[in-house]
């Protein structure tokens, strides 16, 4: 876990008062491995799960994508970054994300389109637990293997917080029985973990599902795995202070 990323991302939302912090820092790892280990010119990259944009904001600041001031600035009027990332705002993002379950279907066209093209590149598509209990998800999961889409990768955020509504339990077998090669990656904050899922897959005909089975809110002791905290900021500069101070 990035110490410096983690502390940007609790201060933007102290000072403007928005951002679902927890749900960003359970996929910061994820996609600090993606961005700069294994994206090429070729590969595209959703985010589904579109409340937890801070953390791709902060891999985009990182990348210098965006500036400091934009990064800071986020949710403000007129700002590049809203609470869910926008694909008029920010050429790098492919689609605005907000509302749960649409990032799948986005993502089977765009490589049923790289398919028929004859075009070379994967497409990453990141969902979190909580949007599986959508039917597109399941939809999704169907189509693309009936069309052997071997070219896209789902990506699901595992940290159970959809479990407060309903539990899926293990969604390996479940993407398996759907037709998907399907990986679990054990500790999804650990970046040698993750590399080496998205080093193993293979092209064979079927999409790959990979499981990350994540902590909500890692990295600050508090917010770890507390509901609490799904979309809440520091609200005084002692609390701030406390958070950062605390940070792992």
């Amino acid at each position: 876990m990035r110490t410096e990323n983690i502390k940007s991302i609790v201060k933007t939302c102290f000072l403007n008062k928005e951002g679902h912090i927890a749900s960003a820092l359970s996929i910061l790892d994820f996609l600090h491995e993606l961005y700069f280990n294994k994206l090429t010119d070729d590969d595209k990259f959703v985010l589904s799960k579109g409340h937890a944009s801070l953390a791709l904001y902060s891999i985009f600041l990182d990348k210098g994508y965006i500036t400091e001031d934009q990064f800071y600035s986020f949710s403000q009027k007129d700002s590049l970054l809203g609470g869910h990332p926008s694909s008029k705002k920010i050429d790098k993002i492919l689609l605005s994300t907000g509302s749960l379950g649409h990032g799948l279907p986005f993502c089977i066209g765009l490589a049923m389109a790289k398919k028929i093209k004859k075009e070379t590149g994967l497409i990453y598509c990141l969902i979190g637990d909580g949007e599986s209990n959508e039917g597109t998800t399941w939809e999704s999961a169907l189509a693309a293997s009936t069309h052997e889409l071997d070219n896209l990768i789902c990506i699901m955020d595992f940290n159970k917080s959809g479990e407060r509504a309903i539990k899926l339990n293990s969604c390996e077998d479940k993407f398996f029985s759907f037709g998907w090669d399907s990986i679990v990656v054990h500790n999804g904050n650990d970046p040698k973990e993750i590399n080496k899922a998205l080093n193993n897959i293979i092209k064979n005909g079927r999409p790959t599902f990979i499981q990350l089975n994540t902590i909500k809110g890692y990295g600050i002791p508090i917010m770890e795995n507390n509901p609490e905290w799904h979309h809440k900021q520091p609200s005084t500069q002692e609390e701030y202070e406390k958070i950062i101070n605390s940070i792992q």
